[in-house]
């Protein structure tokens, strides 16, 4: 792909990589071992907004890294191994996100700068997009974009498309709208079907809606690096409908937060060559030509890192909890529990340590679990009446 001006893609540089990339990973022989991993024949699955936010998100889960990195339906090879992911929206949800959409983006493009504040915008431009290909759209855009800054004129470009590099490889991202206003600024736009009631949406969508976001604004700041006079906003519209009606509300959310993390966790990723380098000779992640128990071997031989967090943003989450349960991880109970119990990595592990049968005695985590047991226990003893014998008995 031509990373020329109008490509919306960074120059190549011998001093910058781009996020999550390095001189080695761009090699033809580590690429060409991800297609061997894929299948013969077999297209990749192209990453979006969603999946690099959630990539970033888990960076030391090399498994995810490595299959994304290849391209593997992780949803086909997830149902194979039969754990499938119930992702996905129904038909009715999806009508309503889309007329929801069209009532957002109408006369125009003036109800959604009412949206940002702006009353009265005068004449705004809605460019057409339309390109053959993701690197013509990409370039179309990249066109778009500079010529809508340099006209000083509101302009909404309606799904346009962006490239972003990750792990050395192109990866094209299509926001629901972004803004330019007259000054140059470039704000984009999340259009979102859940609700926000007085005021207010669910906390966990909103900061998954954020994550999203933040992925689009890299990969707008790589084009406005190479448009004069251009500004990437830090925080960008988020669109809802109000309470639960179909009448679009909006708020203002600052993401420079999560474009921080995203950016600092994608340059943190494992480099998926040196991952594709340690698997055992001959393994494959082809859905088609492989069993169960083949592709099961082929899964297990790459590393994970399984959170509760996973159910929601990756397809072989489920395949990962069930053998994460199976060894008795401390993972499945959270991150946050995780990191608290230190060097105790499984539950036969912490109840050991809590009974006083193991684990060090200055262990702060040996000492606080031996606290908490006497004091389960302290507790139990003094209220025996109002428990069941057998449970008054328990000793944890």
């Amino acid at each position: 792909m031509s990373a020329s001006l109008d490509s919306g893609l960074p120059r190549p540089s011998q001093t910058t990589p781009p996020i999550g990339a390095s001189p080695a990973r761009a090699k033809p022989r580590a690429w060409g071992k991800l297609a061997e991993l894929r299948g013969p024949g077999t297209a990749p699955r192209t990453l979006d907004a969603r999946a690099i936010a959630a990539l970033a998100a888990n960076p030391g889960c090399r498994r995810r890294a490595l299959l994304d990195g290849a391209g593997v339906d992780k949803a086909a090879l997830a149902s194979k191994l039969g754990s499938p992911a119930p992702f996905g929206q129904s038909q009715f949800a999806i009508m309503r996100g889309n007329s929801f959409e069209a009532k957002v983006k109408a006369d125009g493009g003036r109800e959604l700068l009412r949206l940002l504040g702006v009353e009265e915008p005068g004449a705004v431009s809605v460019p057409d997009l339309t390109a053959a290909g993701p690197e013509g759209r990409t370039a179309r855009t990249a066109l778009a974009l500079r010529e809508a800054t340099g006209a000083g004129t509101w302009t909404l470009l309606d799904h346009p498309l962006l490239a972003l590099e990750v792990a050395g490889s192109p990866v094209y991202l299509e926001p629901d709208a972004v803004v330019v206003d007259p000054d140059g600024g470039w704000t984009v736009v999340e259009i979102k079907s859940f609700p926000m009631v007085d005021g207010a949406a669910d906390a966990s969508k909103v900061g998954a809606a954020a994550r999203q976001a933040a992925v689009y604004v890299l990969a707008l700041e790589r084009t406005a690096a190479l448009t004069e006079g251009a500004r990437v906003a830090h925080a960008v519209l988020l669109v809802c409908p109000k309470d639960f009606s179909n009448v679009p509300t909006a708020s203002v959310v600052d993401v420079r937060k999560q474009r921080s993390v995203t950016r600092r966790q994608l340059a943190r990723l494992t480099r998926i060559d040196e991952i594709a380098d340690a698997l055992p000779e001959g393994t494959t992640f082809d859905v088609a030509g492989c069993s169960a128990a083949e592709l099961t071997e082929a899964v297990g031989s790459v590393p994970h890192a399984y959170a509760p967090e996973c159910l929601a943003a990756c397809e072989l989450a489920f395949h990962c909890r069930a053998r994460a349960r199976e060894a008795g991880a401390v993972e499945t109970l959270g991150r946050a529990v995780r990191g608290e119990l230190g060097g105790l990595t499984t539950v036969g592990a912490v109840l050991a340590a809590a009974r006083g049968e193991a684990g060090d005695p200055e262990d702060p985590a040996v000492a606080a679990l031996r606290r908490a047991r006497a004091l389960r226990q302290e507790a139990l003893a003094a209220a025996p009446a109002r428990l069941r014998p057998e449970v008054a008995e328990c000793a944890c």
